[in-house]
């Protein structure tokens, strides 16, 4: 059966079951179990099944429910961006957020505050989490589940994560240090966890002791020891940063640095023997020591401490399926993105649509990265209170590779667009 078909009468069957249960499982209370075995049974449960798996099989990163006036829409994260999948009908949206709240263990009669959950389930051997969060809006509920694929994690290796060869060399020479800081920077879903992972699957050895503090723990690594962050009962980042100290590590991976007094215990490790980990928000690689400055960090100690900084983003690869090259004509427009003359033979790529990657070219993605190694010369303006700008330049002189330059390798090795480059790192450097 043609798949939209199918989904908008498994829409229509929904509506029409949920009429039929809905008085009996009023006369039932939330918790009981006999109501959730009969929604179990309900065709409101292959719907929600069907969206959850429908989002494994898409390599979607997030599904969306979101309330809207008169229905609610669900959209899936794939590569990075939002694409609407399907719209439910009014009456049938309840049913469908309160189902994927029994199946996170959340109170479904609470609908006031946000609140979390998780689940986990089995497709083709792959064992996916799901971790849930749901949020009031003025239209109703709003539910977000973040997809997490176990198997991804024998994926996480240094080599495989996109890094050229110059900037792999740079990171795997700072992972074998014994003490100092290194920093991986980027927006909010720019891979900077699996980076980190990466890295600490990099250097995990049996005479190694890597403790790490995260929020949340997205991956269980073997022969690391994890530590949630829990806020609400004190176990902040600092807090389980204090207490590894404690307890004799040699690394320590911190899952971000968000306020100054992190920022000290993470550089006083880091000074006193301990290879540290962590990530941070700034655009760029010399941004991020800046940003520990800015944090009230002095700045001989960040100096001192860092090692390197890493900047990354992710962009989408093109459809291996679909894939046309075209060779740029002397006066092309993009020859000036890349820096080429019109005289340099240049050929592109581009995805042109197909099933395989739901019509829009692209399947998959891929990391650009900056690596910036601390130098003498760059501890000395970093001393000297030079802005991130100053700082940037003097890499740059150095051989650093930026973002723009890494993205570009990538366009003329076919993996990517110019497109995709100048959406997620050109405006930075604009």
């Amino acid at each position: 059966m043609d798949k939209n078909i199918e989904k908008y009468l498994g829409i229509w069957n929904v509506d029409k079951a949920f009429a039929a249960y809905k008085p009996q499982a009023e006369l039932r209370e939330p918790e009981s179990g006999a109501w959730e075995e009969e929604l179990n049974e309900a065709p409101v449960v292959r719907l929600v099944n069907s969206i959850f798996l429908q989002a494994i099989e898409q390599n979607a990163s997030d599904i969306h429910i979101e309330p809207q006036e008169g229905r609610a829409r669900v959209r899936y994260r794939i590569d990075g961006m939002l694409r609407e999948i399907m719209t439910i009908p009014q009456k049938t949206r309840s049913a469908v957020i309160s189902r994927v709240k029994i199946m996170s263990d959340i109170d479904i009669a609470e609908k006031r505050i946000p609140q979390d959950g998780r689940f986990q389930l089995k497709f083709n051997s792959r064992e996916i989490d799901f971790r849930v969060s749901t949020m009031p809006t003025v239209h109703g509920e709003k539910v977000v589940a973040r997809l997490l694929d176990k198997g991804n994690i024998k994926s996480f290796k240094i080599e495989r994560i996109g890094l050229g060869p110059e900037n792999l060399t740079k990171l795997t020479n700072a992972l074998r240090r014994s003490n100092g800081m290194l920093l991986i920077t980027g927006p909010t879903g720019s891979g900077k966890t699996t980076t980190l992972y990466a890295a600490l699957n990099e250097i995990n050895k049996v005479d190694k002791n890597i403790i790490t503090v995260e929020d949340p723990v997205e991956y269980m690594l073997d022969g690391i020891n994890q530590t949630q962050v829990n806020t609400r009962a004190g176990m902040t980042f600092a807090a389980g940063l204090r207490a590894i100290l404690r307890q004799d590590p040699d690394v320590i991976m911190v899952g971000e640095i968000r306020d100054s007094e992190t920022a000290k215990i993470a550089v006083r490790a880091a000074m006193t023997g301990h290879l540290v980990l962590s990530t941070i928000h700034t655009n760029s690689a010399a941004g991020a020591i800046i940003r520990l400055v800015d944090m009230g960090i002095e700045p001989f100690l960040v100096a001192s401490s860092v090692l390197a900084a890493t900047a990354q983003r992710l962009v989408r690869l093109i459809c291996p399926k679909c894939r046309l090259a075209s060779v740029l004509g002397p006066d092309a427009p993009e020859r000036a993105f890349i820096g080429v003359g019109p005289e340099q033979p240049v050929t592109l790529y581009k995805g042109m649509g197909c099933d395989e990657c739901g019509n829009v070219g692209y399947r998959g993605r891929i990391a650009i990265h900056e690596v910036l190694p601390m130098s003498n010369a760059l501890r000395a303006l970093v001393i000297k209170n030079a802005s991130a700008d100053e700082i940037e330049r003097k890499a740059l002189a150095e051989k650093m590779i930026s973002l723009k330059t890494d993205g570009i390798r990538k366009v003329l090795d076919g993996l990517t667009t110019i497109e995709e480059v100048m959406r997620v790192a050109y405006n930075d450097e604009a």
